[in-house]
């Protein structure tokens, strides 16, 4: 994606932007993503932003997706993956959503030039 810089979080981890906006991170490990069974927290998530809540709850509620969420991100235009589970999105579904992170961060002069290139 055009004008994609990465930055690193204050715990090292990747945090790629357009425009100083985050549009995809590798979130540190938090008390709200966790192992139900062991209470481990899980040390490989990664955020994605979305448009809107309708596209959020759109990817939350197909079960065939890795994707979920916490209360943290209540209200917050994002969707959450275990790194682990990234293989059962398929190429073209991993490359939309991370195209629609893009857009949903994008200046709207960025994104409508990025979108008149493509075929």
């Amino acid at each position: 994606m055009p004008h994609v810089t990465v930055e690193r979080g204050s715990g090292g981890n990747p945090v790629y932007q357009v425009g100083s906006n985050s549009f995809v991170f590798f979130r540190t490990p938090r008390p709200d993503a966790f192992d139900p069974a062991t209470g481990e927290r899980y040390t490989d998530v990664i955020v994605f932003w979305v448009d809107s809540e309708g596209d959020k709850q759109s990817l939350l509620q197909d079960e065939s997706t890795p994707f979920f969420t916490t209360k943290h991100f209540d209200g917050h235009p994002s969707v959450l993956v275990r790194a682990a589970h990234i293989g059962e999105l398929t190429l073209a579904a991993l490359t939309e959503v991370v195209q629609d992170a893009w857009l949903a961060q994008a200046s709207r002069r960025r994104a409508d030039a990025w979108l008149n290139r493509r075929p």
